[in-house]
């Protein structure tokens, strides 16, 4: 037995869970590695080979690192629970004229629950990631998300959906590092290709980064459904055809295919009648929304007219915002306009640090 206890480290063969695993294995921790099979590639299509932690080299890099280290390593297969939810939503979700979020879902919903299930019947204490992110227990003895010191690659908006049973059983050893030095790490680990291995930031089930094409394939005879709906400006005025509501999404200005002499940006979707709306960009203003499907960490719940700095997507650096209860979920009141929100991503309040909770947007209300 450790005197750390036991722990099950997801790994990728990526350098962020293998240096996360070999730091647990250093620092005392009886390690078991596992590699988690989200997806098939063969049945995604696409025009590249195999990229992503889905592919055989990730597995033989991640049970190599595991046998040089002397510590177990399995291959868990999870493509059923991944592809029943996290695809089926994901299809779903642009079918409904939103922009889903699949890493949030995959975490909240897969990835750690299947993990700690496995965990359970492994003896493990705890389960391990190499997400940069910590875990905390606040003084009223809840569990609760704060973002990692490097800026560039905090992760903690994608962890909003993180239960507190979860977050009790979580290590998140990178949280406290810098991406720099992961890699010098991973060179004194003796794996210089593990260094230099660059990173890729698709969606793990869409080939080539093409969401277009997966739902193509995904759904049979979707183009033909929704081709030629209308644009539209915001007063109603047809202005063009475009290609179908599904391969649109909040913001976008590229790939349109319709050109005024200024840029122009989507800015509502309307599944119902399959129509587009464009606008100029101070057209993307929203002084508020609703955000639904909170999960509450920090706290278990919030009083009217909180104040927290609010993140519409991943790479957002946060607006102030009032956070107000809502029969579904938060209503939130943005100090000063948010551009481009978009129905299907997350919302994720933060205090300092720290994350309170966070949801899935619903809508965001005109200016």
């Amino acid at each position: 037995m450790s005197r750390k206890g036991k722990v099950l480290v997801a790994m990728s063969g990526g350098i962020d869970s293998t240096v996360t695993a070999l730091m647990l294995n250093d620092q005392g921790y009886e390690v078991v590695g596992i590699t988690m099979k989200t997806w098939d590639y063969a049945t995604s299509g696409g025009g590249k080979k195999e990229t992503g932690c889905c592919n055989i080299d990730s597995f033989n890099d991640a049970r190599m690192a595991a046998v040089q280290h002397g510590f177990p390593h399995y291959i868990l297969d999870i493509r059923d629970e991944f592809g029943d939810f996290v695809i089926e939503n994901f299809v779903d979700e642009y079918l409904a004229g939103r922009t889903p979020n699949p890493c949030v879902m995959c975490n909240t919903h897969i990835k750690w629950r299947a993990l700690l299930k496995r965990a359970d019947a492994l003896g493990c204490d705890y389960i391990a990631t190499g997400h940069y992110a910590n875990v905390h227990q606040h003084e009223n003895g809840r569990y609760y998300i704060s973002k990692g010191v490097d800026e560039t690659k905090d992760q903690s908006y994608v962890l909003w959906g993180l239960q507190q049973d979860l977050l009790s059983r979580t290590l998140l050893p990178l949280g406290t590092y810098h991406k720099t030095a992961i890699r010098q790490m991973a060179l004194d680990y003796g794996y210089p290709e593990l260094a230099k291995k660059s990173e890729s930031y698709e969606i793990c089930f869409v080939p080539d980064n093409d969401y277009r094409g997966f739902l193509k394939r995904r759904v049979d005879g979707l183009e033909e459904k929704v081709l030629g709906g209308n644009f539209v400006d915001k007063t109603g005025k047809v202005l063009g055809k475009h290609k179908g509501y599904p391969f649109y999404t909040i913001g976008q200005r590229k790939g349109l295919d319709i050109t005024f002499g200024k840029p122009v940006y989507v800015t509502n979707i309307i599944p119902e009648t399959n129509t587009v709306m464009l606008g100029e960009e101070d057209d993307l203003n929203r002084q508020d929304m609703l955000v639904s499907k909170i999960n509450w960490i920090k706290y278990d719940g919030i009083s009217d007219g909180m104040e927290a700095i609010t993140k519409i997507r991943y790479k957002d650096k946060g607006a102030l915002a009032s956070l107000y209860n809502h029969e579904k979920g938060v209503q939130v009141q943005f100090s000063h306009y948010a551009k481009g929100i978009a129905p299907g991503q997350s919302a994720v309040f933060y205090e300092g640090d720290d994350v309170i909770g966070g949801g899935v947007i619903q809508r965001g209300q005109l200016a």
